[in-house]
């Protein structure tokens, strides 16, 4: 691909964050990593990059779940059908990511808003449930270990309808 190309890509992308106001890296050509602020999520960065043959979006939305993999990965399958212009993987490790690839003719402002806004809302609509099922007993393990030393519960608190022993299901 033509450096001239590149160069178009990349001031359609940077005047598209700019007029999002969103925090940006631009560390050279064709390639961008934009933070996107979310409130369960809170933050998730997206890297955003101009290739021979397409534009790409890719975001870490959290490492490998410490049990229920598949369970996990039946869910993330699911939810797939149903998303636009991004869609779940996973890596070698089996950290889960938000990626989505487009044509250098569908790269516009409006595009590239509606891409990021899928990113934010998938990220962060998703996540908690995500860690629900990948890492449920980790969370209920320090609940109840915060509980026992008195500490703060605050940033447990989105967990607290599986973690709190008082709202757990009776087994």
């Amino acid at each position: 691909m033509s450096g001239h190309r590149v160069a178009d890509l990349d001031a359609v992308i940077e005047e598209t964050l700019r007029a999002a106001e969103l925090e940006y890296e631009h560390p050279g050509p064709g390639r961008f990593v934009v933070t996107l602020p979310g409130v369960k999520k809170l933050k998730t960065l997206v890297g955003l990059t101009v290739g021979d043959h397409g534009f790409r979006v890719e975001a870490f939305v959290c490492r490998q779940p410490d049990e229920n993999r598949e369970q996990l990965w039946a869910w993330l399958l699911q939810h797939n059908a149903r998303m636009y212009g991004v869609s779940y993987s996973i890596d070698t490790v089996g950290d889960v990511y938000l990626t989505g690839r487009l044509p250098h003719a569908a790269v516009t402002a409006e595009e590239i808003d509606r891409l990021l806004g899928s990113v934010l809302t998938y990220a962060d609509e998703h996540f908690n449930t995500m860690l629900e099922i990948g890492f449920g007993s980790s969370i209920r393990r320090e609940w109840d270990w915060r509980v026992k030393r008195g500490e703060s519960l605050r940033n447990l608190e989105a967990f607290a309808a599986f973690a709190d022993p008082a709202r757990r299901p009776r087994e």
